[in-house]
């Protein structure tokens, strides 16, 4: 098959959260396994100051937006045979920029038109380009109207043959909604813009919207995230439109690129280990304690978090719970890294300022570092409060670092507790959003800690089970495959 991707982000080139990570890995998967993909992308400052290796193509652009002209060229890197990555410049710098979506927490003015722009530049490639793709997977909202704009042009007749789209939903709370009058950009006709066009959204213009209502099919990262999306809690105001589509809706759980993500041939780690073989763990501890600053001590449990600190993930309700359980004296260690909200940051850093030998918090991010905390932490902390997918309980699994998790969307599907089958049980789940459900699951888990056969069986189911790409990338074949024999 003949694949083109479309999305905002694709590691290692642009990435500021898990869906750059999916677009590279799932497009090596496929590429790898005999398929032609090409990765549509934003050419952002930082791309072009960090990758020389990204040269200029014959290839131009030129839409109307609104009352003007967008303008740009195409850069492309073939990274493998089979696998070409083309970078989108706008030639008045709209991505150009220290940020791709924002500076400061603050969202650029003109996001609409960069990525309108974006848009209607993939989908005038996906029509015209010489290799001529049999499938397009558009990637969040930043891809949302790739679908509305390919489907318009079948409507109007002048792209008959146009190929199936597949939208996928990596994060449903982040909509690319905006103010009605950017909708002139598309120059669509106003039809679209209401509440059975699929466009209009509360009076807004919603991007992600558009993707739902005009794909052809819908996934999202998780089975689990892909129902509770269905109901008005999880929904994001998005519920009636999935539900509208939930037959062309499929959950599928994101893969781990193994070859980065493990502990026998890593550049990050002084010490190799494996589920057959788990002496290097212990010296992976010792060395990360050392790092941290903390006691080197192998008999207390160290439980980690690598995380953006935000209320999405949990954070406060990770702070509030250590608090007490650290009041009341509980023998344990707890490091994290990642970097977010200001007054969650200082709190962590209050945290550590009350109890130095027990808690190491890093503000910042260092890939280094996040690897050594996976390999060198006893259980690994996720108590989000939503959670679409979530990759960090994946590489803690294959790490040997025991998940603890609030079961919901993907941690749901990836992480089984003693509850649910001992035999099988990989990690801890709490259910209710509260302090004392995290903090009786800690507590089980120290309980665990002491019984060694018991930490040995939960780090070997984790570290066997495959959530390798491989088995990702097959659902999604077996879907376009599909697609494609459906008439359109």
């Amino acid at each position: 098959m003949n694949l083109l991707f479309v999305a905002s982000e694709a590691h290692p080139y642009s990435k500021t959260g898990g869906l750059a990570d999916v677009v590279g890995a799932l497009a090596r998967s496929l590429s790898k396994q005999g398929h032609r993909v090409g990765v549509f992308t934003p050419f952002y400052k930082s791309v072009r100051q960090k990758h020389p290796e990204i040269e200029p193509i014959e290839w131009f652009f030129d839409v109307p937006l609104g009352s003007g002209r967008g303008k740009g060229r195409l850069w492309a890197y073939d990274e493998s045979p089979g696998l070409t990555f083309y970078f989108l410049e706008e030639r008045e710098g709209a991505f150009e920029r220290d940020g791709f979506y924002q500076e400061k927490g603050i969202d650029y003015q003109d996001n609409a038109r960069r990525f309108i722009f974006f848009s209607k530049c993939a989908a005038h490639f996906a029509r015209y380009a010489g290799w001529k793709p049999d499938l397009i997977h558009a990637h969040d909202w930043q891809a949302g109207l790739v679908p509305l704009f390919i489907s318009d042009q079948k409507r109007q007749g002048v792209w008959d043959d146009a190929p199936p789209t597949l939208f996928t939903i990596h994060n449903l709370a982040y909509q690319g909604n905006f103010p009605t009058y950017d909708y002139e950009l598309t120059n669509l006709s106003w039809d679209y813009f209401s509440v059975e066009g699929g466009v209009e959204f509360f009076g807004s213009m919603s991007c992600m919207k558009s993707g739902i209502v005009y794909s052809d099919a819908i996934t999202t990262v998780s089975p689990n995230y892909a129902k509770e999306i269905l109901d008005r809690e999880m929904g994001c105001g998005m519920d009636g439109a999935l539900r509208a589509r939930r037959h062309v809706l499929t959950g599928i759980l994101n893969g781990v690129d193994y070859s980065e993500w493990n502990t026998e041939s890593n550049p990050f780690l002084k010490s190799s280990f494996s589920a057959f073989d788990l002496f290097g763990k212990n010296s992976a501890k010792r060395q990360l304690q050392s790092e941290l600053g903390l006691p080197e001590e192998s008999d207390i449990p160290l439980f980690a978090t690598i995380t953006r600190i935000v209320d999405q993930k949990g954070v406060d309700l990770l702070i509030e719970t250590l608090k007490t359980i650290l009041q009341r004296g509980a023998d344990l260690q707890f490091c994290l890294l990642g970097s977010g909200a200001m007054d969650l940051e200082r709190a962590l850093e209050d945290l550590q300022d009350a109890y130095p030998d027990q808690v190491a918090a890093r503000i910042g991010f260092d890939l280094g570092l996040s690897h050594r905390i996976e390999a060198g932490s006893d259980f690994y902390l996720m108590p989000s409060r939503f959670e679409p997918c979530g990759l960090n309980q994946l590489y803690s699994l294959r790490y040997g670092s025991i998940p603890i998790v609030h079961g919901i969307g993907g941690l749901q599907d990836s992480v089984i507790g003693p509850s649910e089958n001992l035999a099988d049980c990989n990690g801890f789940k709490f259910n209710e959003f509260i302090p004392s459900a995290l903090a009786e699951q800690i507590e089980n888990a120290m309980a665990v800690y002491t019984k060694p056969h018991l930490m040995k069986h939960l780090r070997e189911n984790g570290m066997k089970a495959d959530f390798s790409w491989n088995r990702s990338s097959a659902e999604y074949l077996d879907l376009y495959l599909k697609l494609l024999q459906r008439p359109h």
